[in-house]
């Protein structure tokens, strides 16, 4: 019986120690994610360009969206799951919000939505010149994924309906 006290007193004076640890190293983590859009920056096509191509064979995911855009933000959850389940593939989304909101919306808006992806803003009036760059068969309608490494590019002017649809896409990408 002394024993089974004894037990519970070290278990009920090592618990705090132990949940203190885990929260410490969770707040650790979070403040890793959320530190990733403390700074959006702002391109015009020109800068945005490069990131449009990549010398790696490692999976690309480039997304185009807008806070205004129902569909996209209804499949940023889906493309932030993915990301989680796959570290290993680098993602960009896109914003084509206007860059006066960056501080009052758009970042208040990524961490309502808990979307700590890399996110730069595209702050560029010719969108008839830099669309059909982009891809000549694009109607500029978003939301617009481009999945693409060294050897292969697909181009998506849709939204993926669930993390099930985007796997699919991707496995068809890179893997025929």
């Amino acid at each position: 019986m002394k024993t089974n006290i004894r037990i519970l007193i070290l278990a009920l004076l090592l618990t705090p120690l132990f949940y203190g640890c885990v929260d410490k190293k969770s707040k650790s983590e979070t403040k890793t994610t959320q530190n990733l859009n403390d700074s959006i920056p702002v391109y015009d096509f020109e800068d945005l360009e490069p990131l449009l191509y990549t010398n790696s064979d490692k999976i690309q995911i480039v997304n185009f969206w807008a806070m205004w855009c129902a569909p996209c933000v209804k499949e940023l959850p889906i493309i932030q799951k993915y990301a989680e389940n796959n570290p290993n593939v680098e993602i960009t989304l896109v914003s084509l919000d206007f860059p006066r909101g960056i501080e009052t919306k758009l970042k208040p808006f990524l961490k309502d939505k808990g979307i700590y992806l890399k996110v730069v803003l595209l702050d560029d009036p010719d969108s008839n010149t830099w669309i059909d760059k982009i891809n000549p068969n694009w109607s500029g309608s978003i939301p617009f994924t481009i999945l693409f490494n060294n050897d292969k590019r697909s181009f998506h002017e849709r939204d993926f309906e669930s993390l099930e649809d985007l796997e699919t896409e991707i496995h068809n990408t890179f893997n025929n």
